[in-house]
């Protein structure tokens, strides 16, 4: 159930990404509740083994932006509290999206914080 709402998750960022602005993605994402439910043991875990999967049979590679919306789709469905973040670095110029938890980068390198400033979270 979570790979196949994993692939859609992935399937609906391509199709808003083609055919609307960033901020209609933006929008969506800052709009997504959080579900008021228990959070099961491993659910973090399940999720990115999830969207992991679903980027894999996915016909395109799905870039880092792509994937955190997937991801944070996902995890606010199970109760977990995510955020999407937009961050940069800037010499050389970089531009990063990973997810947080609690403030605390998930599946994402540890000092990624350090790396990139961030821009927004949403």
């Amino acid at each position: 159930m979570l790979l196949i709402r994993a692939l859609f998750a992935l399937f609906l960022y391509d199709i808003l990404s083609s055919f609307r602005p960033f901020n209609t993605i933006y929008s969506r994402v800052r709009g997504w509740k959080v579900a008021e439910k228990p959070v099961t043991q491993g659910a973090i875990d399940r999720v990115w083994s999830a969207v992991d999967y679903a980027c894999l049979l996915y016909p395109k590679h799905a870039l880092c932006l792509q994937r955190s919306f997937a991801d944070t789709y996902l995890l606010r469905t199970q109760g977990i509290p995510a955020r999407m973040v937009l961050g940069a670095q800037k010499l050389p110029f970089r531009a990063h999206a990973w997810v947080e938890v609690n403030g605390q980068p998930v599946n994402e390198r540890s000092d990624v914080q350090a790396i990139y400033e961030v821009w927004e979270r949403c």
